[in-house]
């Protein structure tokens, strides 16, 4: 694929959106920092072209260029609308793509995109998304010579990538287990995240019958077998109670190691991941959430009202609006990473820094375009691809902390 037959290197699709807008912010960041001899022409999507026009307004205001929402194409493209979704991909080399969730608007972006010679990179955190398109396109995204990489923001690309740190540098790792600490200013979550969990639960058993007929080999357990923690238990390396974590980067991580093993002849490692929720308090709020959560998520009509009222059923932790961009600002993710090399026993602590998807999704498009505009060979599994990137080694982009961040995800994921 020629990026130079594109008018545009990339586009965010949804740009308007909650995350969009963000994506949005650093991509614009990234091509007006002094440090960049030369911008690329990208573009922003969406339905709307006021509210993709008010998004560049408000990122050019914050970065002190006036001229940004004219330097940045505008492409008027409706998610229900397959043939406003091929013109896109027709004129972009990536698309970037924040709208979700995923398990309903993901496929046919991706179907866009192969269809039409685009690589596609998304920061879904949807286990059955990811398995399910890797399994439907990956044949097809391989005969086009495109990216389709999943999981490219906080889900999941910290844990993997950290992981996959320690292997490339011959750390004979056996289990790592990682524990997330948020500082937060009254935390809240996009109601995104909670419709996706509330779909993800009550559809738990599609995922079992993918992984059936994906005929995927069990991972072999090397060493003895990791000790996983108690529903609720006490990390003392960072003084809070925790629970599991429940994200992709488990079932991302897993994937990984499979393909490792297979392909490259690595020892598997075993994973764990959790997270911690503060005091006593918050762990009698999550109880309480947790039981009308798995009670209403049963049934249709309880699962529309868990959609339509994520504050109330959450106790807060999740609403429509998400968190303000004071609370963005001042939230922090620190990681505990413990693991066992041999009979040696680790413990690893990052430094706080803000969890922040755009900037990670940022420099993953960087990556991707590097490689397309240098006619890298497209394989199609994580490994094959990082050990390539000129990013795997990076300890800290954009003055965020992430542990061995800023790399492509998957491949036809």
């Amino acid at each position: 694929m020629a990026t130079q037959q594109r008018p545009f290197h990339l586009v965010v699709f949804g740009a308007s959106g909650f995350t969009g807008q963000f994506v949005t912010e650093e991509v614009a960041r990234e091509q007006v920092s002094p440090e960049r001899r030369t911008s690329l022409p990208w573009a922003v999507a969406g339905r709307c072209r006021e509210k993709l026009q008010r998004v560049l307004e408000r990122a050019a205001m914050k970065l002190g260029r006036p001229t940004l929402p004219s330097e940045v194409g505008i492409i008027i493209c409706d998610i229900t609308n397959p043939a406003s979704l091929d013109e896109m991909a027709k004129q972009a080399a990536v698309v970037l793509n924040c709208v979700g969730p995923y398990r309903f608007y993901g496929e046919p972006v991706v179907r866009a995109c192969i269809e039409n010679g685009a690589s596609c990179i998304d920061i879904c955190g949807e286990p059955q998304f990811l398995e399910l398109i890797y399994w439907k396109y990956h044949e097809k995204a391989a005969e086009k010579g495109v990216y389709i990489i999943g999981s490219s923001g906080f889900d999941s690309i910290p844990a993997d990538m950290g992981l996959l740190g320690f292997i490339f540098n011959n750390y004979p790792l056996r289990h790592v287990t990682l524990t997330l600490e948020l500082f937060h200013q009254g935390l809240c979550i996009h109601d995104g995240t909670w419709k996706s969990a509330a779909y993800d639960f009550a559809d738990k058993s599609q995922l079992k019958k993918l992984r059936n007929e994906s005929h995927l080999k069990p991972v072999p357990v090397v060493g003895p077998k990791l000790k996983r923690r108690w529903p609720v238990s006490y990390c003392r390396e960072l003084n809070s109670y925790s629970i599991p974590f429940l994200g992709a980067d488990v079932s991302v991580v897993k994937r990984t190691q499979c393909y490792l093993h297979e392909n490259l002849e690595q020892s598997p490692v075993q994973y764990a991941a959790y997270v911690t929720v503060g005091g006593i308090t918050s762990i009698i709020k999550l109880m309480f959430a947790g039981l009308f959560f798995l009670f209403f998520v049963r049934f249709g009509i309880g699962r529309q009202l868990l959609v339509k009222f994520p504050w109330l059923f959450s106790f807060g932790y999740f609403s429509k609006q998400g968190p303000t961009q004071k609370q963005v600002t001042l939230s922090f993710v620190s990681r505990s990473l413990k693991y066992i090399s041999g009979i040696k026993y680790i413990h690893i602590v990052t430094q706080p820094s803000p969890p922040s998807n755009s900037r990670i999704l940022s420099s993953c498009k960087t990556e991707a375009l590097y490689s397309l505009r240098n006619n890298s060979p497209f394989p199609f599994f994580p490994p094959q691809f990082l050990a390539k990137t000129t990013l795997l080694c990076l300890y800290e982009f954009d003055h965020t902390k992430y542990f061995m961040s800023g790399i492509m995800q998957y491949l036809s994921f």
